[in-house]
């Protein structure tokens, strides 16, 4: 039996070409036909439909873009449902509010399937790599058998208890990798606006204890003003919107992330959606220029 994959967006694309490219019999889908292309030639099949990767797959991976496309590929809440994850195992490798994951989970159970978690850590060019980090969480018989399958994508895998255990492992990771990223992006709008050489306060920190791949990576991007995407201010916002909640939820202050929030929000309603994460500049730039900093220093909330 083949193993399917569904989803071919930024992050699903490399990956499920980086199982291609290691040989595993592969049955492809995308709601846009044109992106299977680079799968078909590295000797995938191509499905018609997402039903048609479920009849041919006995393991699918889904890598959606959120709750409702996750559920519309498995026909939940119809009748096709259960005939589409009987007998089969169903790995979501998305980020989605771990609640949305439990009840899957158990529904697909419920239906005669198995389930896992694995969402990945890591943006575009390790997922190209095949330098994912993977959090993996189900049953452990699930567990064991897809963890060979996260191989060909990911150089770590961390096994991590029973679902939502590894969705809610990777919202604490992306709440620091959103923090990370936005107080980096101010550091160097701070420096800018001081006169300072932004590739000297590069070097510094390349040089001391703070320097890491993340680091490196996007002050790059912020010298060159590269907005080009590797994990868009868009997604970037969906997962600060999910870590919220589950915060909220758990009664957990979070007021790190909360700045970040509306600062990602203003990000993607000046039309930056699109591009990658450090687009949060221009949310900053646009604060300076109307924060009145000539009355005084300004608040967290601008």
């Amino acid at each position: 039996m083949y193993v399917g994959f569904v989803g071919l967006g930024v992050m699903g694309r490399p990956m499920a070409l980086n199982l291609a490219k290691a040989g595993t019999p592969l049955v492809v889908w995308n709601r846009t036909p044109a992106r299977c292309e680079p799968l078909r030639a590295a000797g995938a099949q191509v499905a018609a439909s997402a039903a048609e990767v479920f009849r041919r797959a006995d393991t699918v991976l889904l890598m959606q873009a959120d709750e409702q496309a996750l559920d519309t590929v498995l026909a939940r809440g119809t009748p096709e449902f259960a005939e589409r994850v009987a007998g089969r195992t169903v790995v979501h490798m998305g980020t989605t509010a771990p609640e949305h994951s439990a009840a899957l989970e158990a529904d697909i159970r419920a239906a005669g399937g198995r389930y896992a978690e694995a969402p990945v850590s890591g943006s575009r060019v390790p997922a190209e790599q095949g330098q994912l980090v993977a959090m993996l969480a189900g049953e452990e018989d699930t567990v064991r058998d897809v963890r060979p399958l996260l191989g060909p994508m990911c150089r770590e895998v961390f096994d991590c208890g029973a679902v939502p255990g590894a969705l809610l492992m990777k919202l604490s990771v992306n709440l620091f990798l959103i923090t990370l990223v936005t107080g980096l992006t101010e550091a160097f709008h701070f420096a800018g606006r001081h006169g300072l050489d932004q590739r000297l306060l590069r070097d510094v920190l390349d040089a001391g204890p703070m320097a890491s791949a993340v680091s490196r990576g996007k002050t790059a991007k912020l010298l060159d003003r590269d907005f080009a995407v590797q994990a868009a201010a868009t997604d970037v916002l969906k997962n600060n919107r999910l870590i919220a909640e589950a915060a909220r939820k758990a009664g957990v202050a979070s007021p790190l992330l909360d700045v970040c929030h509306r600062l990602f929000t203003e990000t993607v309603e000046q039309g930056h959606g699109q591009e990658d994460m450090v687009a949060v500049l221009h949310a900053l730039e646009t604060r300076t220029a109307h924060a009145g900093l000539a009355d005084g220093p300004a608040t967290a909330d601008g």
